[in-house]
């Protein structure tokens, strides 16, 4: 299906042509376009993606109405409202398209079917989400404990290319600091 997916998983795993036709058939693509929304709050989540091309965001909104972005997902990444994934409840998140986006999508009983067929793939899925896992505490502890300088320089070392591909507002946002600390610290580099 994807010559895109294959080498994501074989980072991984091994896979023979028949065991990738396997998984592979599991998988739908969708298109989107810049500024389409992939899932919004409050709606069911069917479904986990993987990036092809492009770039998402994924953001919460308090009660307050303040947006707090806290992922971004490009090329080989994966990308869903998780919590409501795996349980089966509605968003809390808004993703949305940073740019034109190609991903592949699976169901959770087609994921589910897949692990259990497929050591594999249980591992692989095993290892990606440990992964997040671990990124989403390292930036967590980094909201707290850094300061802004140390969170710009953390994304800059981390995420090279995303400074060429969303705006400074943007990640400002993610960062948690004002626009004018971005600058400032973006001046100094």
């Amino acid at each position: 299906m994807s010559f895109e997916l294959k080498k994501h998983l074989e980072q991984i795993i091994s896979l023979t042509e028949q065991e990738f036709e396997y998984i592979s058939s599991h998988f739908h693509s969708k298109h989107l376009k810049k500024h389409q929304y992939l899932i919004q709050t409050d709606e069911p989540v069917k479904y986990i993606y993987f990036v092809i091309s492009g770039l998402l965001k994924a953001t919460y909104t308090d009660v307050n109405g303040k947006e707090y972005i806290i992922q971004f997902a490009m090329e080989n990444w994966w990308i869903s409202d998780f919590q409501a994934f795996y349980n089966n409840v509605n968003s809390i998140t808004n993703i949305s398209c940073l740019e034109n986006v190609e991903l592949l999508y699976i169901s959770k009983e087609n994921l589910e079917e897949i692990c259990k067929q497929s050591h594999k793939m249980e591992h692989f899925f095993r290892v990606k989400n440990s992964s997040g896992y671990v990124a989403l505490q390292q930036s967590i502890l980094s909201l707290l404990s850094t300061s802004p300088k140390e969170r710009f320089e953390q994304f800059t070392q981390q995420y090279p290319q995303l400074g060429q591909r969303v705006s400074k507002t943007i990640i400002a946002s993610y960062l948690g600091i004002s626009r004018e600390t971005l600058s400032r610290l973006a001046a100094k580099v």
